[in-house]
């Protein structure tokens, strides 16, 4: 067990039983008082957010971390199949862990997996991702009166408004935090 003044940014601690991941941490003392730790904390089963103070006499777990850089190879039955670049050892994620990241996953990118302890607990996403368009409408010249957008659909069924100048086989850039569009590869 560790003092809370050896909590910092980046490190995952064991808070009520599961691991969260700390965003923002601030030692402050209040004149004769005793000092504390006040912690900003992303739990990573929920990745909700609390803040948090630890007295000066309290005690935290600080895990052990491990993040991979692994290939996204294919999705099946058993679940998306990751790859190491170097030693080819194929890491299984449960659908049910990707799923928010899914619609950002294409195959041949390589991504960021924070192991907790040896157990994946969160897929460290890009700012932004290259994705190709399989499904796009066709463009009506003369139906605009400003900037014009149309939805098209990328290959992980993602649907982004892009402008009428995007067809089939384009491949995008895409904002992985709001899924717009950021420009043509």
């Amino acid at each position: 067990m560790a003092s809370p003044t050896d909590i910092r940014k980046g490190k995952v601690i064991n808070y009520n039983g599961i691991p969260h991941l700390v965003l923002e941490m601030l030692h402050r003392t209040q004149g004769r008082q005793a000092g504390f730790v006040q912690s900003t904390l992303r739990n990573l089963h929920s990745n909700s957010t609390t803040t948090t103070k630890f007295r000066s006499t309290d005690s935290v777990e600080i895990l052990t971390t491990d993040t991979q850089r692994l290939e996204y190879s294919y999705n099946d039955r058993e679940g998306c199949h990751f790859l190491h670049p170097e030693t080819f050892e194929d890491t299984i994620l449960d659908e049910s862990f990707v799923a928010d990241a899914r619609k950002f996953l294409s195959e041949g990118n390589i991504y960021e997996i924070l192991f907790v302890e040896e157990r994946a607990v969160q897929i460290q996403l890009p700012s932004s991702v290259e994705l190709e368009v399989v499904e796009a409408p066709p463009a009506v010249r003369g139906d605009t009166s400003g900037a014009a957008l149309k939805p098209v659909t990328v290959k992980t069924g993602l649907v982004v408004q892009t402008p009428l100048f995007i067809v089939v086989g384009d491949s995008i850039r895409v904002s992985t935090a709001d899924n717009s569009y950021l420009g043509r590869v």
